[in-house]
């Protein structure tokens, strides 16, 4: 088994995953391996997936579900099968590989650098020398969104919605994917919460030791994006509801 291996939620990506960019790319780093989860979709997805996982059925496997869930709940089912496969690393990458793929190892190189850290996020920044494309209104968006998220961790993160993270496989990150997500979408910021809840202060390090946030070489929009502005404003009670739920700020926190 690769010692890293990245789920990649998909959900009707038939026509649009770059299914040669993960080949080569598995091909090229072989201690690599992909799981993807099909979310119930409704058109050839599972199909190309096992196409995909037939050309080399060490680095590629697919995880099918019944019914569409979401992708907070294709990401932790998936997740929850890459652990059980035992890696040393688990993560996930959005399917359309916006990050690309090369970022999975610099998140890789934090954590065996940094023993103590448990998941790597990737955070798109726009600094000199990166190359992170994405429209204004998006950028805006995200940035006023994100600052609300922060705020309502009680912590200074970046960048919660990258799509790019890697966790180390331990039974403290395990067991932060254990139950279902009160929210679909904005599940990132939830598992933060949840490292809040459930981090122990007598035998861990703050929260800042243990998530680390990596600037991105590489951010692309991709154009055919399904997030729309419905979803934000579901994002939005989603982030009170998390806030709510597991009283950040306001005295001991609620393990979900």
């Amino acid at each position: 088994m690769p010692n890293t291996l990245i789920v990649v939620p998909c959900f009707n990506e038939a026509d649009r995953l770059p299914t040669e960019r993960f080949a080569r790319f598995a091909e090229e780093c072989r201690d690599v391996g992909f799981l993807f989860v099909d979310d119930g979709s409704s058109d050839r997805t599972a199909d190309v997936l096992r196409e995909l996982a037939a050309r080399d059925p060490k680095r590629f496997s697919m995880l099918e579900l019944a019914r569409n869930s979401g992708k907070g709940e294709a990401v932790r089912r998936g997740m929850l099968e890459a652990f059980s496969r035992e890696p040393e690393f688990a993560g996930f990458f959005d399917a359309d590989l916006a990050t690309p793929l090369g970022e999975a190892l610099r998140l890789r190189d934090v954590l065996r650098a940094q023993p103590e850290t448990q998941v790597a996020m990737g955070a798109r920044v726009q600094l000199l020398g990166r190359d992170i494309r994405r429209s204004p209104i998006r950028h805006y968006l995200g940035r006023v969104f994100a600052t609300v998220a922060s705020l309502s961790l009680d912590l200074a993160v970046y960048d919660t919605q990258c799509g790019a993270k890697l966790f180390r496989n331990t039974a403290f990150v395990r067991d932060c994917f254990a139950a279902p997500f009160l929210s679909k979408w904005i599940f990132d910021v939830e598992l933060i919460a949840r490292m809040k809840a459930t981090r122990d202060p007598a035998s861990q390090p703050p929260l800042e030791q243990l998530i680390f946030e990596l600037p991105l070489y590489e951010w692309t929009h991709v154009a055919d994006s399904k997030i729309t502005t419905l979803d934000l404003a579901v994002a939005a009670a989603d982030l009170l509801k998390i806030h709510r739920h597991y009283r950040i700020g306001g005295g001991r926190s609620r393990r979900s």
